[in-house]
This record gives structure tokens, C-alpha cells and sequence, in this order.
């Protein structure tokens, strides 16, 4: 099977961007960079100790979907799982089976599943297709709408997906760009979900 590249980094290599195919509106995007492979990055206590690795707050969310608005604090002694998707995105629906999955799975043993939906393209950023898409997935957990990437830069993403997930202390201990990695995942849930809060 190929390896499928994230989305964001794809249409920067193909050259999209230069062929007119972004507007004006989209002014507030981030400039891409070059393209690098699916990668996932494990935390390590050495590097826990050297650098600031807290879950960044959510920024500029103009509206929670299947939630009142969170905030870090809020989610201390939960593994929290991350995903910033976008609904156009096809490396984002195929990883989605896999987080709503791991949210049926494991939510009852501590796991706090939050989507951030940052858009690329104007119809992403309407409400109503972010809900479509949410019924279509079976996303019924939370998810805020991040339209003006204030979330997006936050966390110094660049990607469309990637996931991070924090401990139940709200350190960052593992993030994944892209499609793949599902059982490295799993099983990095299930690890931070044995520790105790």
C-alpha cells in the first residue's frame, strides 16, 4: 500500500498553490512547508524535563460542537486525544474510523477525544457541512471549530490530520502526522490509560 502523505504537505509539493487554486480569503492560512512523510513522535521523560510540553490551550473556538467550551484545566486527570482534521480532507476520513473507535473503546476508562476542525477551503468552514460530516463519521465527541487557526497555531501544527495525546496530567506524550501508526497509537492510549491519575 502506497504511503499516503499528510494532506497539507501533498498539495504544497504538488505545486498546487502556485497554480492560483488559493484565494484571497484564505489569506490567514499558515504558509506550508516541505514535504515530510507520516511521522508519529513519542515524548520521552528526558524530554518532558527539558521542554515545555503541556497541552496548548484552545484558542479563537467560535463554536463547540457536542460540547460547552473546554478548556485544559478542565480535562486534568483525563488522557486526552487530539485530532486537528478538516472535513474535505480524505487522509483525515480515513484516520477517523480509528479515533471514533478508540473514543467508543475507551471513553469509559478515562480517554477525553477532542476534535479540532481547522477548514482549507471556504465550504469547510461552515457549521452545518462540519456537522454533516460529524453525523456521517459517528463523531459524538466534542469538537470546536478552529476557523481562524488560532488553535492551528497553538499547536504549531502544519498538518491536516494529526493527533496529539497528552497524559492525564496534560503533558504531551506522543503526536502522529498523518494517516497510519493505528496500533502504535492504541497502544500509547492504553499505556497512559494504565497510569494512574
Amino acid at each position: 500500500m502506497p504511503l499516503s502523505l499528510p494532506r497539507r504537505k501533498f498539495l504544497t509539493y504538488l505545486g498546487l498553490g502556485t497554480l492560483g487554486w488559493q484565494t484571497a480569503s484564505f489569506a490567514s492560512r499558515p504558509s506550508a512547508s516541505p514535504i515530510i512523510a507520516p511521522e508519529s513522535k513519542i515524548i520521552t521523560p528526558e524530554t518532558i524535563a527539558t521542554s515545555a510540553n503541556r497541552l496548548p490551550e484552545f484558542q479563537g473556538i467560535s463554536e463547540w460542537i457536542n460540547s460547552a467550551p473546554l478548556m485544559t484545566k478542565d480535562l486534568l486527570g483525563k488522557v486526552v486525544l487530539v485530532q486537528i482534521w478538516t472535513l474535505g480532507c480524505i487522509n483525515c476520513q480515513r484516520t477517523l474510523p480509528y479515533v471514533t473507535s478508540w473514543h467508543k473503546k475507551y471513553a469509559a476508562q478515562g480517554l477525553q477525544t477532542i476534535g479540532i476542525h481547522t477548514p482549507e477551503f471556504a465550504f469547510e468552514r461552515d457549521s452545518k457541512n462540519i456537522r454533516r460530516a460529524m453525523t456521517k463519521y459517528g463523531i459524538t465527541y466534542p469538537v470546536g471549530v478552529d476557523n481562524n487557526f488560532q488553535t492551528w497555531k497553538a499547536y504549531k501544527n502544519e498538518y491536516w490530520p494529526h493527533l496529539f495525546l497528552a497524559d492525564r496530567q496534560g503533558i504531551i506524550r506522543y503526536d502522529h502526522i498523518g494517516e497510519g501508526a493505528y496500533a502504535e497509537t492504541e497502544a500509547k492510549i492504553r499505556q497512559l490509560l494504565g497510569q494512574a491519575a
